[in-house]
């Protein structure tokens, strides 16, 4: 079934959630904040693993770099775009909405959490390949292992910055509903240096929504997102 990968994906996000919801209600909230602080570690390293695996390499025995004007363009460009058409701003008023829609408007952490975690599960590889191989073959695999992951990460966020994390499940389902859709016309694009690109500037993304959950919003990564079009656009170049 086309389309089973997205829904497992979903489906694993909102039980994470929920389970994160009803544990993190018995932390106090001292616990609730050295959770986020942690979390935050978390994301700060896997963002950091992915972005040096991407950047450096073994060349006749010496550790070389590179990449590097490729994320420098990419990051000025995306984020001049992202600002222009103030996409985190997007984000926070689609929180609002949801926030107000569900009657959580008591929920000082709700939008915050809603943005974090949609931007942490939505970013990486993972979420374009597998719904490719959802679209083309049928093959959910990819996705129902990102789904397991994203039901750990979603499970913590929960806990410390309440439910406004669940509703992430939102831009997931229709961000790679829309590319399983489009499936047979994104594959030609996906060649193995445009995917590249993107993997090393999505690390780094998730990098940067890591540093806002420990010292507080440093970053608007919702504007930086167009850096990873412009990643992709530059493998082809």
């Amino acid at each position: 079934m086309i389309g089973l990968g997205t829904l497992i994906n979903v489906a694993l996000i909102v039980v994470g959630g929920v389970v994160g919801l009803l544990g993190g209600r018995l932390f106090t909230p001292s616990l609730q904040d050295t959770l986020m602080k942690a979390t935050g570690v978390s994301v700060v390293f896997v963002g950091l693993a992915g972005a040096l695996a991407g950047m450096l390499s073994l060349q006749d025995g010496v550790l070389v770099s590179g990449g590097s004007m490729m994320i420098v363009a990419s990051f000025a460009l995306g984020s001049l775009v992202g600002e222009l058409i103030d996409l985190d701003g997007r984000f926070e008023r689609l929180g609002e909405w949801l926030k107000r829609k569900t009657g959580s408007e008591g929920d000082n952490q709700f939008v915050n959490g809603f943005v974090t975690a949609s931007l942490t599960v939505c970013i990486g590889a993972m979420a374009i390949v597998g719904s490719i191989q959802d679209g083309i073959a049928g093959d959910w695999s990819t996705l129902a292992l990102k789904g397991a992951l994203d039901c750990l990460i979603v499970c913590v966020m929960t806990a410390s910055l309440g439910r406004g994390c669940i509703f992430s499940a939102l831009p997931v389902g229709v961000f790679q509903g829309v590319i399983t859709l489009l499936a047979r016309l994104v594959q030609p694009l996906m060649t193995d240096a445009a995917l590249a690109n993107l993997s090393l500037v999505g690390s780094i993304l998730i990098f940067c929504v890591g540093v806002n959950l420990i010292w507080g919003k440093m970053f608007k990564p919702a504007n930086m997102l167009p850096a990873v079009v412009v990643a992709v656009a530059l493998a082809f170049i």
